[in-house]
């Protein structure tokens, strides 16, 4: 059988000028490397400039730092924030849930059916609701209960406990799969860029207990997700990926909430499987997603 070459993406952004990609495509060019798709996007706004390049690469250049070390002139050129990932490195996760068990049971199916092409270190949670399910894809169930009205002392060690797990299992991002506890703006922080959450999206917004119920007495004609980024203002991180159903008068309240949730989770596995493919690059509070 013929030697597969190992491939690569090179994620990159910089100030917009004459020559980017040229001088991105002929150094892989010269290296000996074949690229196999490359997306490009120049932000007239904010005069910035993003790509993506997928590649193979000859045997002699066999991991992201030796392709790190061509690059320094044409990173220091263009003023470049440019990332190489391996792409025979399975990016690992780690899933928090709450009680609600959609957006988790979508993840654990599509990831054992290799929709999804990442490695899950644990799935952590507030309750013990869904430790049989995950039990069953053969994870760890991490059991973390928090108190009503727990202090904010009790929810920070929550949070350490959370990223003790993700470092004991190499876990790069946390996905809140309807997890319902606010995090901290420093656990925030320590995770920026490294944690998505879902939640619905409604025209009205509706918050607070029972959205769908709220929606259902409001007669909404809209209902809809979205999967963003966490940061310390809650729910208004960059937008990674937004969905609607159109629902009518005919609908129960069970019913809003049943296409709330498949939405959710669709929404959901669309924008972790973007961060794991590692098309998603952030444009200060927006991204842009090579899909």
């Amino acid at each position: 059988m013929p030697h597969t070459q190992p491939e690569f993406v090179l994620t990159l952004s910089c100030p917009d000028a004459p020559g980017i990609v040229h001088s991105v495509s002929g150094l892989l060019y010269q290296a000996g490397c074949n690229i196999m798709d490359s997306q490009q996007y120049g932000d007239a706004d904010t005069g910035l400039f993003f790509m993506r390049v997928h590649f193979s690469a000859p045997e002699h250049l066999q991991d992201a730092a030796q392709l790190a070390l061509l690059f320094g002139d044409v990173r220091k050129r263009f003023d470049m924030q440019a990332l190489f990932h391996d792409l025979r490195v399975r990016p690992k996760v780690v899933i928090a849930v709450s009680q609600h068990g959609h957006c988790l049971n979508d993840l654990l199916y599509r990831w054992k059916a290799g929709q999804l092409r990442m490695d899950i270190g644990g799935v952590v949670s507030n309750h013990t609701a869904f430790a049989d399910l995950t039990r069953s894809y053969g994870l760890d169930f991490h059991h973390l209960p928090l108190a009503a009205g727990a202090s904010a002392q009790d929810k920070r060690a929550q949070e350490q406990n959370i990223a003790e797990i993700m470092q004991r299992s190499g876990a790069q991002l946390l996905i809140l799969a309807r997890y319902m506890q606010i995090l901290s703006p420093e656990f925030c922080q320590q995770l920026d860029g490294r944690a998505i959450n879902i939640h619905h999206s409604f025209l009205p917004s509706f918050k607070g207990a029972r959205p769908y119920a709220q929606a259902y007495a409001r007669g909404v004609k809209l209902i809809g997700a979205t999967a963003h980024y966490v940061t310390a203002d809650l729910d208004e991180g960059p937008i990674i990926e937004q969905d609607v159903e159109r629902v009518d008068h005919t609908m129960s309240a069970a019913d809003l909430t049943a296409v709330g949730q498949d939405v959710e989770s669709v929404v959901l596995a669309r924008a972790v499987r973007w961060q794991v493919e590692h098309r998603i690059l952030r444009n200060s509070h927006k991204t842009v997603v090579f899909r």
